[in-house]
């Protein structure tokens, strides 16, 4: 080691430690040496664990191209078929007061194996379902499945990669979110309900297979005292050739000062040193959801409707715009930084309800609904459908990264659920008021990461998360 590296609370406060945690990213320390080069290793281990993000899209998406097919061939009422459809958001919640428990216990590679071999059993429930009961606990555990995987795939990820492309690599997890629910989505049109969850389940096996070839996470295993395992396998992340012996330092002397500090128990988030990394990844969670990002997922087509506008085609353009939309998001996370996508790229809702008592709005207003919605689709993917996720895996230390990311996805999936429930009852009130009120959150977001979020892009993981544990002292 031979350096010194004072420390003030107990958390390190050395050449890591940035004073300013709002700034972009761009600092001179002693941390700016060139950042490794992209390996082979890194791009597999990163494409194996977005096979869990793309099984996510497929189980979000299942449930609107399956409607007819199943409320036929099995005779569900539409309250029975409701219940199929919601019960996933259950299985979410469920899954978020154990994902983080299970991260930390078991460890990345093994959490998203468990994760997909649920998935897998949900899928064959639905697919060879002979009545309601089968197809409920099949969609329930799905939602398992689905609540174990959105946390530890980007906390993987970012463990994984190197500052450099940490962004967009976490950052492909939305992006194949948003392939698989296109993917159904199309796919519905074609084959029946039950084939279409036979192929839910290729994504999941591919990823169980894969496993077997990626390597664990080395800031996990040098949390649990793997030490050997821990320097090999940072160094086959790395490159053989490449020197890693100040990144392997850097990450064993702030996983051991935060392991001082408290071990991971839902409790220890509530001390001072963490309330800035929990502002921030429980109020993006919520802001994501309570600015309708659940509404237009759930009810595009009923929105449509309501506007006389094809159902069919609203909803196949918002499959089509939202696979470019978020691949240009996955670019610029690294290039841009994350807090200018998030403040400069809102999603703008267009109020194209209110008008219809003149005539003359009542003929544009289905143009005005598509064009709003294509917006808000475009808009959302390139900035909140997926920065949230990755913020969230880079804020939190290593001590409590399981018990605060069961507190992040468990108030995603609440809230998710929230605004799904209430949208039917607050749409038939007003509306335009509706909307009003989303776009009312969408502009406290900017607010809020203007003054509370930092710039994450380029800066290592122990260096932010110490940054962010002075920043209320």
């Amino acid at each position: 080691m031979g350096r010194e590296r004072p420390e003030e609370d107990g958390l390190p406060t050395g050449s890591l430690l940035l004073k300013d945690v709002s700034g972009d990213g761009n600092h001179s320390n002693s941390t700016s040496s060139s950042d490794p080069s992209v390996t082979p290793l890194v791009v597999f281990s990163t494409l194996v664990a977005v096979c869990g993000s793309f099984v996510t899209g497929c189980a979000s998406g299942y449930s609107s191209p399956a409607e007819l097919g199943i409320m036929e061939d099995l005779g569900l009422s539409t309250a029975a078929y409701s219940l199929f459809g919601s019960i996933l958001a259950i299985g979410g919640l469920v899954a978020a007061l154990v994902n983080g428990w299970m991260t930390d216990m078991m460890g990345r590679r093994r959490t998203m194996g468990i994760s997909q071999i649920i998935s897998t059993a949900g899928w064959l429930s639905i697919a060879f379902a002979k009545n309601a009961l089968c197809l409920d606990i099949g969609r329930l555990l799905n939602g398992l499945g689905m609540g174990i995987a959105c946390y530890v795939v980007p906390v993987y990820i970012a463990e994984i990669t190197p500052k450099s492309i940490r962004g967009a690599f976490t950052a492909l997890n939305q992006f194949l979110i948003c392939c698989g629910i296109s993917l159904i989505f199309f796919l519905g049109t074609i084959v029946s309900w039950r084939i279409l969850a036979l192929i839910g389940c290729i994504p999941c096996v591919l990823q169980i297979f894969g496993l077997f070839f990626i390597p664990e996470s080395p800031r996990w295993l040098v949390k649990v005292g793997q030490e050997k395992e821990f320097e090999a396998t940072l160094q086959r992340l790395r490159g053989k050739n490449v020197d890693i012996s100040r990144e392997a330092t850097d990450i064993r002397d702030y996983t051991e000062t935060f392991e001082r500090q408290s071990q991971s128990r839902i409790l220890d988030l509530f001390q001072r040193r963490y309330a800035h990394s929990l502002i921030i990844g429980v109020g993006l969670m919520i802001l994501q959801q309570f600015g309708g990002a659940s509404t237009f997922t759930s009810y595009a087509s009923s929105i449509f409707e309501s506007a006389d506008f094809s159902s069919s085609i609203g909803t196949r353009s918002m499959a089509i715009v939202q696979i470019p939309a978020t691949a240009l998001g996955v670019i610029l996370t690294d290039k841009a930084g994350r807090r200018p996508l998030l403040m400069v790229i809102k999603p703008i809702h267009i109020d194209a309800f209110s008008p219809k008592d003149m005539q003359y709005w009542k003929e544009v207003t289905p143009i005005l609904v598509y064009v709003g919605i294509m917006v808000y689709s475009v808009a959302y993917s390139l900035g909140m459908a997926g920065l949230p996720w990755v913020i969230m895996s880079e804020v939190f230390p290593v001590n409590v990264r399981g018990s605060a990311g069961s507190l992040v996805t468990f108030s995603n999936w609440s809230t998710s659920w929230i605004v799904s429930y209430t949208f039917n009852f607050m749409f038939e009130w007003s509306a335009p008021g509706t909307f009003w009120i989303f776009a009312c959150i969408c502009g406290l977001t900017i607010l809020f990461t203007a003054k509370l979020v930092p710039e994450t892009k380029g800066r290592e993981l122990e260096e932010l998360q110490a940054s962010l544990a002075h920043f209320l002292q």
